[in-house]
């Protein structure tokens, strides 16, 4: 049996919170006390020395990101006693900085605040004891993607069976449009409600983000997608990636490695220059926009399109900056 594997059994009837909050006690408890016998540390930890040893095993491979030399958690073992080497910080408390912690208040509102949560006191609890310790956040501007209201009009407006005429903000191409769809069902993905519709102009189902349908109108006729119009799949996201969509390849740098983490990439491979990455877009608009905003973090391999389109923008910003604007010739002489 695999050493995972016999970790797997030997966890089963435990909660995962609960062998997670295990192995996070259990390095501080060994770096108060170097060289214990792990018998002695079982009977301490309440566990048995076989369920231990299991855990110091799992404890081999938990550090930080990287997870190579240096970055895991190293231990010693002479016979039967343990020493840890090296933490990998996890003696330390987590300290989290005022951004970190705005976010945090800020995501566990939204999500107490969606509809559907059927038992908010465990949000509330860390909510308050998040704001307790950190004060009060400072003052911004958040608009929350599931607001409460807007998404509770849209549930309304489709019980009503009606079709429906929205004005769309598409973020994807960066336009706003009006358009007339046949309201199927509500659904929440990833934190965000949408409605899913027969769009009449697209002619096919499609999804819009519940806060960024900037104004909604009941119509007086009913609601008829088409026989053939089906829900479409969650289970992977919103986006599904098809072959008829365009096929974009970058170089990316070490900054710029997170887009393989953050979208469905059909190919990453690492070269001594950096990352080889290609990936499914929904228009090349939408890539040329997520490309500038990596900088030079990327380039731009193929389509070749795309590339000039990256180059047209990037050289058109570079000449507004080339005159200051508002200011005076210098004088003559």
């Amino acid at each position: 049996m695999s050493r995972m594997s016999r970790m797997s059994r030997r966890a089963s009837g435990t909660t995962s919170t609960g062998w997670l909050a295990r192995l996070l006690n259990l390095v501080p408890y060994l770096l108060a006390r170097p060289g214990i016998r792990i018998a002695d540390a079982a009977a301490d930890l309440g566990v048995s020395e076989q369920q231990l040893r299991d855990d110091l095993e799992l404890l081999w491979v938990c550090g930080l990101p990287g997870y190579g030399p240096g970055d895991l958690i190293d231990m010693a073992f002479d016979g039967d006693r343990v020493t840890i080497t090296y933490d990998a910080g996890i003696n330390r408390p987590l300290r989290l900085t005022p951004d970190e912690a705005l976010a945090l208040v800020v995501a566990l509102r939204m999500l107490a605040a969606t509809p559907g949560v059927a038992d908010r006191t465990p949000i509330e609890r860390a909510l308050s004891k998040i704001e307790k310790a950190v004060g009060e956040p400072p003052p911004v501007a958040v608009r929350l993607t599931a607001d409460p209201g807007r998404l509770a009009e849209v549930r309304e407006a489709v019980d009503s069976g009606r079709a429906l005429e929205i004005t769309y903000y598409a973020a994807t191409r960066d336009r706003t449009s009006v358009r007339v769809v046949d309201p199927m069902r509500v659904v929440m993905v990833g934190g965000h409600g949408y409605l899913e519709a027969w769009c009449r102009s697209a002619g096919a189902v499609r999804r819009f983000r519940v806060d960024r349908i900037d104004a909604l109108r009941v119509l007086d006729e009913p609601a008829a997608p088409p026989p053939h119009a089906q829900p479409l799949p969650i289970r992977d996201g919103v986006f599904q990636p098809t072959e008829q969509l365009p096929l974009v390849t970058l170089r990316v740098g070490r900054g710029a490695r997170w887009i393989t983490e953050y979208y469905p990439c059909e190919r990453i491979e690492e070269t001594e220059h950096g990352w080889l990455v290609s990936l499914r877009v929904s228009d090349l608009a939408w890539a040329r926009r997520m490309v500038l905003g990596l900088g030079p973090e990327a380039v731009v391999l193929a389509p070749a399109e795309l590339a000039a389109q990256v180059r047209a923008h990037a050289a058109a910003a570079l000449e507004a900056y080339a005159t200051p604007t508002g200011l005076s010739p210098p004088p003559a002489g």
